[in-house]
């Protein structure tokens, strides 16, 4: 095993978990906050957060922009520490000083250096020596409060400030206002401006109290101090409480946030962090987070991978985000008006579910639809009601919403797969009539395959009536940009894929004529399939094939991608393309091939994603920093080749999700959990091309990286107590299936029902370094597609 500083760091932070614990090292002392986080995104890091946390406190080492702000592992200097890291959400910023006051000139100015030997960092806790003040800083959190705790120098000057008059992440701080409630209390709210795509004003309100009393209340306005009485507010502002410290002094502060109101912002703090214990909340949100990691169990593998695989599972329950409040108050922002709403009451008098911010669900039917479908099922049905919430209040389903608005991020309707894969797999605690009704909505002119990315005041961008006359969207469609991703290929091919997923929704509903006019326009990826050049290519308005041709350019057609990537874009109906292809031979050897290409540059198209918008590094067969290839490996199934799926799956993972180092781990977006989940699922051994939308869904099998995997299921939705997998006689090496078991009999296919898995089970694979390349490999092996049965 290569042992590098950060491995090393590491696992002498877990020798040191494990000998204070004095017990078995739980899958949450294995999670390493640290990977990637060179690279962060504003939303990639975390520390102090709980399993889909609004609050998510941690660090600002950088601000004042989308991508490269955050907690950025190289950066030497804390800005501040905020309360919100979200798809397009922050605010809510906090610095505790000592001496002079100059929080009015900046964060640059009122920062600190800090060093990694003095931090610690884990799941749902962050500790930190400000060295510019001698002050550690210690970081957790419930749902919605961040608590602090501050240990401080002696100083007749000790300061905690809250800044609202910088710019975080995605938004600039529009204006800030300061109540003193007491001087153990302060409450008010910020309001972050709006970004290109979240359309609207985002009011975060907080209410911060203190557990011991502050001296003196005082603020600044553009720069410039002055005296605050109770209040103040308004453009370019900030407040700070000060009181003096001998060494050594705790502080602790509790800070409730709401996108509803301070009252609100009150009555999360007060139900969920009544006491002043921070080791005891800090312990409480490692047992959280360890309740939802130990639903999968792993044996087998070396240290490392252990930390990784549960590292990537707690990065597939993180990025998308609780936005309702304790008691199911939250803000509607979908029409002209900002209006307070409430989710329907359980029999408890609790929330049915939560209302959920997140980037576009584009690319999840290939991660969140398997990992959260099968092992967080739960999760998924709070989703799919959040989303039927947008549509009763706002007449959409949403693409990705930010807090409370659309922001009809990237293309297609992507709510739709993962909604069908919901309802297939009988998660159905939610109104099916309603879903079905607003997904078919989006799949016609007025709905989401009407507008491209970030369009959001015109219904052009998405070309969905050429789509419907031609059965393809051209490219260009105009010399207008309506919106971002314009880019009719990869718009074919996905209203393609999920014409066909809507179908075996109505199919199932008994709606025979939407079945068979949504299963007609599931073939429409073969028009845009040059057979000249035999790979999918840009048609033009006038039917013509485009020129230049270039299958490597990026864009041009493909959405965060190229021709050679999307070609392969036909998950519903891989028969039907290995058809166009020639057949099993043709089409295996040109994804082979392929692959052999994307190797020569680890399956990437750079290491992180100031790499991967380099055009040069963009002409990639393969990339997996990105969504669009995620299902590539496991098209071999399907072609006779299952031994090429073991084999390039192991690969992948290897070089691009292994190691537990802090510049590198996912290799370009790890989009709010969707790499974490495609980590775990190639870990595992298990996948779905289809998203788990054919009439009776399945499971793809590879290759596991452990020896057993125990998949503990949630009895409320699945009779199985748990699946077994269980790799014999695995390794590096052995990488590869001779024989497999299924409940003791044999099993000669590379795929499994869901059913069979969520009744229970076990899965016996019998590993060994050479291929056995007529396991799984007859044509009546091969899963299910729709062009399966002609």
């Amino acid at each position: 095993m290569n042992i590098n500083k950060y491995t090393l760091t590491f696992f002498v932070t877990l020798a040191a978990l494990s000998a204070s614990f004095a017990q078995k090292i739980r899958p949450v002392d294995r999670v390493n906050p640290w990977v990637d986080a060179a690279n962060s995104r504003w939303f990639f890091f975390n520390s102090a957060t709980r399993p889909f946390g609004m609050v998510n406190l941690s660090p600002d080492t950088g601000v004042n922009s989308d991508w490269g702000s955050g907690y950025r592992y190289h950066s030497d200097s804390i800005r501040c520490f905020s309360h919100l890291h979200d798809w397009q959400l922050s605010g809510i910023p906090v610095m505790p000083t000592v001496g002079a006051f100059n929080g009015h000139k900046g964060n640059q100015q009122y920062g600190s250096r800090f060093s990694h030997q003095t931090e610690v960092v884990k799941a749902g806790y962050h500790k930190v020596m400000l060295d510019a003040y001698q002050i550690t800083a210690e970081l957790t959190s419930t749902t919605r409060v961040g608590f602090h705790r501050y240990t401080f120098p002696e100083s007749d000057q000790s300061h905690i400030l809250f800044d609202f008059s910088t710019f975080l992440g995605p938004s600039d701080t529009q204006k800030g206002y300061v109540k003193k409630v007491s001087n153990q209390e302060l409450e008010g709210y910020a309001i972050m401006a709006p970004t290109t795509r979240r359309p609207k004003t985002l009011t975060v309100f907080f209410v911060a109290v203190f557990d011991k009393p502050f001296d003196t209340l005082k603020g600044w306005r553009k720069g410039q101090l002055e005296e605050v009485d109770k209040v103040i507010g308004g453009e370019k502002t900030g407040v700070y409480v000060s009181f003096k410290t001998r060494k050594n002094e705790v502080r602790r502060m509790k800070v409730g946030v709401s996108l509803v109101s301070e009252e609100q912002a009150r009555l999360n703090l007060k139900t969920e962090l009544p006491h002043w214990d921070f080791d005891k909340t800090v312990a409480d949100s490692q047992n959280d987070w360890n309740s939802w990691l130990s639903r999968i169990e792993i044996e087998g593998g070396t240290e490392t991978e252990k930390s990784r695989f549960y590292t990537d599972l707690w990065h597939a329950l993180l990025g998308r985000r609780i936005i309702s409040d304790v008691n199911g108050k939250y803000a509607d922002m979908t029409g002209p008006e900002r209006l307070i709403k409430q989710i329907p009451l359980g029999a408890d008098g609790k929330p049915k579910f939560n209302h959920h911010n997140f980037d576009a669900l584009w690319g999840a039917q290939w991660s969140l639809n398997t990992l959260w479908h099968l092992v967080y099922p739960e999760v998924t049905e709070s989703f799919v009601n959040s989303m039927l919430l947008m549509y009763a209040d706002g007449g959409l389903i949403p693409r990705g919403p930010a807090g409370g608005n659309y922001t009809f991020v990237m293309s297609g309707a992507p709510s739709t797969p993962f909604i069908v894969s919901a309802y297939l797999k009988g998660i159905r605690g939610f109104d099916i009539a309603k879903a079905y009704e607003g997904m078919r909505k989006n799949h016609f002119p007025g709905g989401l395959m009407s507008k491209a990315g970030y369009e959001h005041n015109t219904m052009k961008g998405g070309g969905i009536e050429y789509y419907i006359e031609r059965g393809y969207v051209p490219h260009p469609l105009t010399n207008i940009k309506y919106g971002y991703h314009q880019d009719g290929s990869t718009q074919t091919l996905e209203y393609a894929y999920q014409d066909y997923t809507l179908a075996q929704m109505a199919k199932s509903l008994g709606k025979t004529d939407d079945y068979n006019l949504f299963m007609k326009r599931a073939g429409n990826y073969r028009n845009i399939y040059n057979a000249e050049i035999g790979w999918m290519w840009n048609r033009t308005l006038d039917g013509k094939w485009g020129a230049p041709v270039d299958i490597l350019r990026y864009d041009n057609g493909w959405e965060e991608g190229n021709a050679a990537q999307y070609t392969w874009f036909v998950p519903h109906d891989v028969q039907g393309l290995i058809n166009l292809m020639g057949g099993r031979e043709a089409f295996t050897n040109k994804l082979n091939t392929s692959f052999e290409k994307a190797s020569e540059h680890d399956f990437v198209s750079g290491k992180s994603h100031d790499k991967e918008t380099l055009e040069h590094l963009r002409r990639v067969y393969i990339n997996y920093g990105n969504q669009p290839c995620m299902q590539t490996p496991f098209l071999f199934n399907f072609a006779g080749a299952p031994w090429r799926t073991q084999y390039w799956t192991r690969q992948i993972i290897d070089k691009v999700y292994s190691g537990i180092s802090p510049d590198s781990g996912y290799s370009g977006d790890e989009d709010q959990g969707l790499m974490g989940s495609l980590a775990v699922l190639l870990k595992t051994g298990i996948f779905s091309t289809s998203g788990g939308t054919t009439p009776k869904p399945y499971y793809e099998i590879s290759s596991p990286v452990f020896s057993k995997i125990t998949f503990h299921l949630n009895p409320q939705y699945y009779k199985g107590r748990q699946f077994v997998i269980e790799a014999r006689n695995n390794s590096a090496t052995n990488v590869y299936i001779q024989s497999a078991q299924l409940d003791g009999a044999a099993l000669n296919k590379p795929w499994v029902w869901h059913s069979t898995v969520t009744n229970g089970g076990r899965l016996v694979l019998n590993m060994g370094k050479d291929p056995n390349k007529s396991w799984g490999s007859k044509p009546e092996d091969a899963p299910e597609s729709m062009s399966s049965h002609p």
